[in-house]
């Protein structure tokens, strides 16, 4: 394991959840006016793309992260679905765990996906708490128009996923990464390799076949998902890197004129991992966004 994942894995803790071992990093003030802000991480990396962006998101407010099951450092079972209704589950149960009644949300690619469930449930009042804020990174909710790389489509094969996720190397996974990024040396190379060892944990690379299947439930679920995202009333945050090569720019500007009110930040030279490229000004737009919404009632429990 690489340095960087040892201290990532030192600042946080697990949860049981329903008999898996979620890892959980909290950060800020825990008794503060300001709502806290949940985060969801992106495949196939982890919670620890947000390290870099902590200590300013966390300066005034209480900030969640976790790995969902089969990345990072949570548990890779190999019997188990890895559908994104599942890891919508365990997000709940995780916030609830940890006391939570409201946040602001904010969520990237694969967990773009699991906020729409989360959303969609929140719709037909099947949330246990309440949102503040919805906030969009890099993700391919619209799958029609995403340009998936072969290797992401490969992976999702039942015959030949397998052996890929068998075959891959650092090597290969650093083209790929750099391949993504605004620019192809935005991001060094310490940090991909920490990616990479927080993908290998555990064998946790036998499992991106079977997570990768949640690309099929975008297309089955679509119109759940992204109807919810038509009749959101919340205030929403599209937050893009503009160069991303895979969630393109096509799909921000979709989302922009689907959801009623919602603001759109464009990232101009930033890629598909923007919080790695350009961590301080990704920050700052997250913070200016999310300090607008507010709900500055002290009386409302964290």
């Amino acid at each position: 394991m690489s340095h960087a994942l040892e201290g990532w894995r030192s600042q946080g803790r697990w949860l049981d959840i329903h008999g898996l071992q979620v890892f959980v990093v909290e950060s800020g003030p825990t008794s503060h006016e300001r709502p806290p802000l949940v985060v969801l991480h992106g495949f196939p990396t982890s919670s620890h793309d947000f390290e870099p962006t902590l200590a300013l998101l966390s300066r005034d407010r209480r900030v969640v992260l976790l790995d969902f099951p089969g990345f990072g450092l949570s548990a890779k079972p190999r019997d188990y679905s890895y559908s994104l209704l599942e890891q919508a589950e365990v997000a709940v149960l995780a916030w609830q765990r940890l006391g939570l009644r409201r946040a602001h949300l904010l969520a990237h690619d694969y967990g773009t996906s699991v906020a729409t469930e989360l959303l969609a449930r929140r719709e037909r009042d099947l949330l246990p708490f309440e949102f503040d804020s919805v906030t969009l990174c890099n993700g391919s909710m619209h799958i029609e128009l995403a340009q998936l790389q072969a290797t992401q489509q490969l992976l999702r094969s039942s015959t030949l996923g397998p052996w890929v996720a068998r075959l891959a190397t650092k090597r290969f996974f650093r083209a790929r990464m750099r391949s993504i990024f605004g620019s192809p040396d935005a991001v060094s190379d310490a940090r991909i390799d920490a990616m990479w060892a927080g993908i290998r944990e555990a064998d946790g690379h036998l499992r991106l076949p079977a997570i990768s299947r949640y690309l099929d439930e975008r297309t089955q679920f679509w119109s759940r998902w992204i109807g919810a995202l038509r009749r959101l009333t919340l205030p929403t945050h599209v937050l893009w890197g503009k160069r991303d090569p895979v969630a393109v720019a096509a799909i921000a500007e979709t989302l922009h004129g689907e959801i009623t009110g919602s603001t759109l930040t464009w990232l101009d030279d930033l890629g598909h991992y923007p919080m790695l490229e350009q961590p301080r000004a990704w920050a700052q737009a997250v913070d200016a966004f999310i300090i607008r919404h507010d709900d500055g009632d002290a009386s409302s429990p964290p």
